[in-house]
């Protein structure tokens, strides 16, 4: 039996015949599909210039190389390039490569892929995963080349140190043009527009400006004047016709009517992420009289501050709202509203349910001054941190509308468009290649299709733009009342409250959720007080 199994054995351990099977390498013959990525003036002359010049100069380039076929070229408009999220033909090249559609990719430097090291970094290796090499000249880097990631971290983070330092001498240019009275910020005051680079009046909307003066002159107070423009359908600063007393009062204490200038009341941080807060002594800042034409006069201005000082000094700041909570503060339990009332002179806010049917709800009565108190609490933290995280918001709700507006009926066949455009100049730049199209027509046709890609891309960010979003509205004017508020409040303010928050719910017996103006809602604890 042993030899049997010895047999068997031996057998098994015969010698497999394996037959290798060679890795496939590239036919020499096979073109690589090149592209080439750009970014061009933001004017829209030296864009069109810029635009035909680099499609000729990648043209050219690619057809002297015996393998190599042009895929297309991608070029973004006007855009700074620190966020690759804003880059729309960035954004379709990145796609067309996640189809299979390009081999390799032209760039002029690193600061025209990307200006922040992550961004590089995450572009690079996406791309590397799929095949995809990128080559900048202006460094000689391929990427197809590296052995690993290091010379990509330490280019990109020299393309954000030039990012940095781009930004450095714009606000040196700025502060210059500030210096010497002729810098035009890039937003301009409600009721005036930029027309052949000069700030002028928007005679529609400066009625408004001097019909809200007017009023407050002749007695009516800012919550006044926001319900009656409300009810007249008067347009807002950032669109809708819903106006608060924030609105208002942005335009009773706004200096740029008087025709003068307050610049660099925001500054930028000096590094990326770029932070804009308010510029309290931080930097200098600039006042230049008659930069622009005058909506109101300087003695209406000086009269509507004088007005608005007089009636803050006759009213303290818990009494400028009389009962600034009433149907303001609502039962987490049981949804029913608080109403106030009063203990041995002690004002409490207590739930309807709970006074008048005991144990229908077993939300305990709050003292008037524990919610005042974590609403100073709130208002502290929000003038501390809110700016950013509310600045943060606003971009986050951009992007989520921006995505939607994406699926459009509109949207998807300007894509469409837009797509069927650039196949035909793609075509036109293969037939051009070949010698089938006469030069003088090749340039004139390539014009006219980038002009008609361009106006398709400009009537796409019309769409999107016009999709106004009452919350990201709302953020700004919540934004916009932090910064004219004070830094601090030792005292509870009943119409800077009301301004600020829409409702307030009383989770449980120790937590106040304070839901804001723009929707945001912020939890804040009960601080119980005894007497």
């Amino acid at each position: 039996m042993s030899e049997h199994k010895l047999t068997e054995g031996n057998l098994a351990l015969k010698e497999k015949h394996v037959i290798v099977i060679g890795t496939a390498e590239r036919p020499q013959a096979q073109q690589l599909r090149v592209a080439a990525y750009a970014r061009v003036s933001s004017d829209s002359t030296d864009q069109l210039n810029s635009f035909v010049a680099q499609v000729n100069y990648y043209t050219t380039l690619i057809a002297g190389k015996e393998n190599w076929t042009l895929a297309d070229i991608y070029a973004d408009e006007g855009i700074t390039g620190t966020s690759a999220a804003k880059r729309e033909d960035f954004q379709r090249l990145l796609s067309d490569c996640r189809k299979g559609r390009i081999d390799k990719i032209l760039v002029k430097s690193i600061s025209r892929f990307a200006r922040n090291t992550k961004d590089c970094l995450e572009t690079i290796r996406a791309l590397k995963s799929i095949g995809v090499a990128v080559y900048f000249e202006e460094q000689n880097i391929d990427t197809s080349a590296m052995s690993g990631e290091l010379l990509t971290a330490v280019f990109a983070s020299l393309a954000q140190a030039e990012s940095e330092s781009i930004s450095k001498n714009m606000r040196w240019s700025y502060k210059q043009r500030m210096g010497n009275g002729t810098y035009i910020p890039p937003t301009l005051a409600y009721g005036y527009v930029l027309k052949d680079k000069k700030v002028v009046i928007d005679e529609n909307r400066a009625s408004v400006i001097r019909r809200i003066v007017t009023e407050y002159l002749n007695g009516a107070n800012s919550d006044d004047i926001a319900v009656r423009l409300t009810a007249d359908g008067v347009p807002c600063r950032y669109g809708g016709t819903k106006w608060n007393s924030t609105s208002v009062r942005y335009i009773l204490t706004n200096e740029k009517y008087t025709g003068n200038s307050l610049w660099q009341k925001y500054y930028t941080t000096d590094t990326l992420p770029y932070q804009h807060p308010r510029n309290r002594g931080e930097k200098e800042s600039y006042f230049a009289e008659n930069t622009h034409p005058a909506i109101i006069t300087t003695a209406e201005y000086e009269a509507v501050q004088a007005l608005m000082e007089k009636r803050r000094q006759m009213l303290s700041p818990a009494q400028n709202i009389p009962y600034p909570f009433r149907q303001k503060v609502y039962c987490g339990n049981c949804g029913t509203v608080f109403r106030r009332k009063v203990v041995r002179g002690i004002i409490y806010w207590v739930c309807m349910n709970h006074e008048q049917q005991g144990s229908g709800c077993d939300m305990t009565q709050i003292p008037e001054r524990e919610i005042q108190a974590a609403f100073l609490r709130l208002y502290h933290k929000l003038k501390k941190r809110g700016g950013s995280i509310l600045t943060q918001l606003i971009a986050d709700l951009q992007t989520i509308r921006n995505r939607k507006m994406l699926w459009s009926i509109d949207i998807i066949e300007l894509n469409k468009r837009i797509s069927e455009l650039s196949d035909q100049n793609r075509m036109l730049t293969d037939m051009n290649k070949v010698g089938l199209v006469d030069s003088d027509i090749f340039i004139s046709r390539t014009n006219e299709l980038a002009g008609q890609i361009r106006a398709a891309k400009q009537e796409k960010e019309r769409i999107i733009g016009s999709d106004n979003d009452d919350t990201i509205q709302r953020t700004r004017e919540v934004i916009e009342l932090l910064e004219a508020s004070p830094d601090f409040m030792p005292d509870f303010d009943g119409e800077i409250f009301s301004d600020l928050v829409e409702c307030i719910t009383a989770i449980s017996n120790d937590k106040l959720r304070f839901r804001l103006k723009n929707w945001l809602e912020i939890d804040e604890p009960i601080e119980r007080t005894v007497r």
